[in-house]
């Protein structure tokens, strides 16, 4: 301690005309100390005030250079040295050093560099002003090549410098992208393969910067799916797997990287992760499990990679994706489903798959989970059940499997993402089936079901979906018994309310619903119309200037049906509707001026 103490009072003293030699000694005195007790030496050095001596003594022409910035890097290895290191001018002079020839000097400046960088906004800022960045950027471009060790120390501490320097901080890493760092990096990476210590810092960087979109365009230019698959397939620690999955997850969100990806192999290093940890309660291993297993699925989420990888539904990896649905793993089950999801994006895939017996797999995998079931996998069965409801070959061929009454099994749940997707694979079988459509509207329990949810107020997509399969119900059976049910269950009033919706064709939707109601079933449903205060809501849409061709169309549709009911011819007449409908007779779209023309001819009869 006693020796410290004088070693800081000497620099202190005799920086600025001692010799070289006296001011070694006071500087190795220094390194020992922090060797021994990096903190409390530390604190003693900021306490001294020799921080601000040291940044006269960061001269390309002193032989001490290189202690005084490795006594910098040693004492910025604690946060609370991080900011004086900043006040007291050393970020200028270090940064001037990237410029000097002495492979030392750059090693400890590049470390003092980055170590003030770490978690300090202050000294990222400093380093950005100084052009710090620009510098490091260009010594890796032209070290990139270079596979001797002395080389290879100082890649890797220049990678981590520029990794601390933008951590988190998007604008540095924008920065960084706009140096054109990423090809450089990438290069790097496949040229140092070898060494453990400049792979990791590749991969932190890398893993740093594809969060970023802008990285992900200058990413999909180079032959990073190559260099991160042939990587992986060589890793055997669960921790290095774990680090690469982290550069995969956010580049494999880009369309483009996702099909290099399943170009380079990626998938079958993917699969076999799956089938040596399926069975396994380690938990490294379940943890390796979900990762492959959710990659799979992100890549499934690219059109073009998704289809490569179905291969007219004969391709090995889709058949492998089928037989984790019967797995006991949930993880496994619910990769499996959303994977069919994702194969299930167009028509010629959902006819295939319907065609061979998909449907009865996801049937028998939503019956493992009716009772206190898995809400994820139930979700995701039920997303792929609906998108496979899209064509409409395949509607009917699902109704006789029994698809509807599987799907009704989860009526009972309170959980809204379920909810969400069981109307919307209602609602996808029924259109244009109307004896489905019919056998589903006299439902009571549904139907009560739906009204129920069409006033989830915190739901809103539960309630949207439970206001479109009412009407679908009524549309597409243009059954009395169904609306008779519905009336009876009181969902009236909410097909009127989805005629104000912000979605027009929702709006669109109710009108339609409501002009079948008013033309089949008018008696029975007058008292909830009048309640719900339908022929004001129709007054406004037609004044509204807003309101869509084909909103001004059926709502017209809808009053001439209504003017059959005595209340509510009385309710058109005291709103002048006559005067409304007049002046669509001008509507610049035809189908909206004739029919203002039979619908004031039907008023003036009426009146």
């Amino acid at each position: 301690a006693d020796n410290l103490s004088d070693a800081l009072k000497k620099l202190k003293i005799t920086a600025t005309d001692s010799t070289a030699d006296s001011l070694e000694g006071c500087l190795d005195c220094l390194l020992q100390a922090l060797a021994q007790n990096n903190t409390e030496t530390s604190e003693k050095i900021q306490k001294s005030g020799v921080l601000q001596v040291f940044a006269s003594l960061l001269t390309p022409q002193s032989s001490c250079t290189a202690k005084v910035a490795n006594i910098i890097a040693e004492v910025a290895r604690n946060e609370f040295m991080r900011t004086p290191c900043v006040d007291a001018g050393l970020i200028p002079p270090l940064v001037q050093l990237l410029n000097c020839k002495d492979q030392e000097v750059l090693l400890q400046t590049g470390r003092a560099l980055g170590n003030i960088c770490y978690d300090s906004h202050e000294g990222r800022n400093a380093v950005d002003c100084a052009g710090g960045a620009r510098i490091v950027v260009d010594h890796i471009r032209s070290l990139c090549s270079k596979t001797d060790p002395a080389s290879e120390k100082l890649l890797t501490v220049f990678c981590g410098m520029l990794m601390n320097y933008s951590n988190e901080n998007d604008t540095l890493q924008s920065q960084l992208i706009n140096m054109g760092v990423i090809p450089t990096l990438v290069k790097l990476l496949g040229i140092h393969c070898q060494n453990a210590a400049l792979t990791e810092m590749c991969l932190v960087a890398f893993g740093n910067l594809a969060e970023l979109e802008s990285s992900k365009e200058q990413f999909a230019y180079t032959n990073i799916a190559e260099e991160l698959v042939r990587l992986f397939k060589k890793q055997i620690e669960h921790d290095k797997k774990e680090m690469i999955f982290e550069v995969l997850a956010p580049l494999a969100e880009n369309d483009v990287i996702k099909l290099q990806l399943v170009e380079a192999g990626l998938v079958e290093c993917l699969l076999e992760i799956v089938q040596k940890t399926v069975d396994s309660d380690k938990e490294d291993d379940i943890a390796e499990l979900k990762t492959a297993s959710d990659l799979m699925v992100l890549l499934l989420l690219g059109d073009e990679s998704m289809q490569k990888l179905f291969e007219g539904g004969k391709g090995s990896v889709f058949q492998r994706v089928l037989s984790w649905i019967p797995s006991n793993s949930h993880q496994l089950q619910l990769a499996g489903a959303l994977a069919i999801a994702n194969f299930a994006r167009n028509d010629g895939n959902c006819i295939h798959m319907v065609d061979h017996g998909i449907v009865q797999r996801l049937m028998e995998l939503l019956d493992r989970h009716v009772e206190d079931g898995n809400v994820t996998v139930q979700h995701a069965a039920l997303s792929a059940l609906r998108n496979l409801a899209i064509p409409v070959v395949n509607k009917a061929k699902m109704l006789s499997a029994g698809v509807a009454e599987a799907v009704l099994k989860f009526l009972r749940s309170e959980m809204p993402p379920v909810q969400f997707k069981l109307l919307g694979t209602l609602r996808m079988l029924i259109d244009a089936q109307a004896e489905a459509a019919e056998q589903l509207g006299q439902n009571v329990k549904l139907v009560e079901r739906l009204v129920e949810w069409c006033e989830a107020k915190d739901h809103a997509g539960v309630m949207g979906e439970s206001n479109r399969l009412l009407s679908a119900l009524i549309r597409h059976s243009k059954s009395k018994d169904v609306i008779r049910t519905i009336v009876r269950s009181g969902g009236i009033k909410h097909l009127v309310s989805m005629a104000t919706s912000e979605h027009v064709i929702m709006q669109n939707e109710a009108l339609v619903a409501l002009a079948l109601i008013a033309a089949l079933e008018l008696a029975t449903a007058e008292k909830d119309l009048e309640n719900a205060q339908l022929v004001q809501i129709l007054h406004r849409l037609l004044s509204d200037d807003r309101s869509a061709p084909e909103i001004k169309y059926n709502s017209m549709v809808l009053i001439c049906a209504l003017i059959g009911s005595e209340p509510l011819q009385k309710e058109v007449q005291s709103l002048a509707f006559l005067d409304v409908v007049s002046k669509l007779r001008n509507h610049e779209n035809k189908t909206v001026a004739q029919q203002a023309s039979l619908t004031e001819q039907r008023l003036a009869v009426e009146s």
